[in-house]
């Protein structure tokens, strides 16, 4: 397994502060990764077309696109962020925040924010840089924007909240870090009054209004001797339910937490770097392997595992969509499985290119974004 393009050392201790050291870990071990097994012939059950495509810059960092309504907004790696229309496929609006970017994007649908590679917290409205602050460290989880405040998540664990308007810090909540983190984005998200952060391998819940704890729950617990055997950061994209959140803990573990009351519901073990999507029903995520698996969401037993099909690949988290469940790979492919098993409906090539980020829904349109810098929309036919 290369863990190059996940990890990254943190943190050096400066005025009282950590800042994350930009350096990455070479591979943990000198084995490539065995090559994707041949895919057969493509036979679409599922009809889907092609309804819009839009081009923006390439997409060389942890892009987590962000949907309100009709609306998403998307980046390219020199800054430049984008608000589409996904019904008309057309742009609502495009800036540039004058740097590369590490993560974002967040918004409310009004107000949008990203985090440069500068360091730097970035918000925008109707295409304009509102403000830019300083955060103490790099930042790879992209921003919350909710309640008309920005909501960071930093390298050096530090959580902190903005005025959306003005750019004030309202104030910071900092943890002890550790020595390495993942160089992807975490879980930060809004479930009800509550701000839900992953923290380690806890699920954390946060009072938006002062940044104190309310309740931490384990999804995963540091094991090993090591930095890297420790590890057991919550990563990617989450499934939500009312008030329980699902997550996974970096190739340790999927759960699920009841955040009302901050109790852990179950978890089970898992292998996989990336996050995770669901529905009423299940739990789908991707597996180091190029496994697809689904976990029934009342218990965590699993319901089913595509093992076979896309076998080495690296894949993105799981959307699910109706009857079926949708995940990229960095061969550029996009798998649309059946959600009740796993067998393939259709496969789609947008334009050759990795998939960036994890496929989303914004109103009947399911949105890709590829490495390259294209942005695919897609209807059922």
């Amino acid at each position: 397994m290369n863990l190059k393009r996940y990890l990254t050392w943190a943190p050096a201790l400066r005025i009282g502060a950590a800042a994350a050291l930009i350096a990455t870990l070479a591979a943990c071990s000198g084995t490539s990764r065995p090559k994707p097994v041949e895919l057969p012939p493509s036979v679409a059950l599922m009809g889907i077309k092609q309804a819009w495509t839009i081009k923006i810059p390439k997409v060389e960092f942890p892009l987590a696109t962000v949907v309100n309504g009709d609306q998403i907004a998307v980046a390219g790696a020199d800054g430049t962020v984008v608000v589409i229309d996904a019904r008309a496929g057309t742009e609502v609006w495009r800036a540039n925040v004058g740097a590369p970017l590490a993560a974002g994007v967040g918004s409310d649908g009004r107000l949008v924010a990203v985090v440069t590679a500068n360091s730097e917290l970035v918000a925008l409205e109707a295409g304009k840089v509102l403000w830019k602050e300083r955060l103490t460290a790099q930042a790879y989880t992209p921003p919350l924007v909710a309640g008309r405040r920005i909501f960071v998540q930093a390298a050096d664990r530090t959580t902190s909240a903005w005025d959306g308007q003005s750019g004030r810090r309202l104030w910071s909540q900092q943890r002890t870090a550790e020595n390495l983190v993942l160089k992807k984005p975490g879980v930060l998200l809004a479930v009800g009054d509550t701000l839900v952060a992953g923290v380690g391998g806890r699920l954390v819940g946060i009072n938006p209004a002062n940044g104190s704890s309310r309740w931490e729950s384990p999804i995963a617990a540091p094991r090993g001797t090591n930095d890297v055997e420790r590890l057991v950061d919550l990563t990617g994209t989450v499934s939500r339910q009312g008030d329980v959140v699902c997550a996974r803990a970096y190739f340790a573990s999927v759960g699920c937490v009841d955040t009302a009351r901050g109790a852990l519901l179950w978890t089970k073990p898992a292998v996989g770097a990336d996050g995770i999507g669901g529905d009423d029903r299940y739990i789908f995520g991707s597996e180091d392997s190029g496994a697809v698996v689904a976990w029934r969401r009342s218990d965590g037993e699993r319901a089913w595992q595509q093992a076979d099909l896309l076998k080495y690949r690296l894949l993105t988290a799981p959307l699910a969509v109706g009857r079926s469940v949708i995940v990229g790979d960095t061969t550029g492919l996009v798998h649309v499985l059946s959600r009740d098993d796993g067998k393939p409906l259709n496969r789609l090539n947008p334009d050759g290119s990795a998939i960036a980020a994890t496929p989303v829904l914004a109103g009947n349109t399911v949105v890709v974004v590829t490495r390259n810098g294209g942005v695919f929309g897609y209807r059922p036919e």
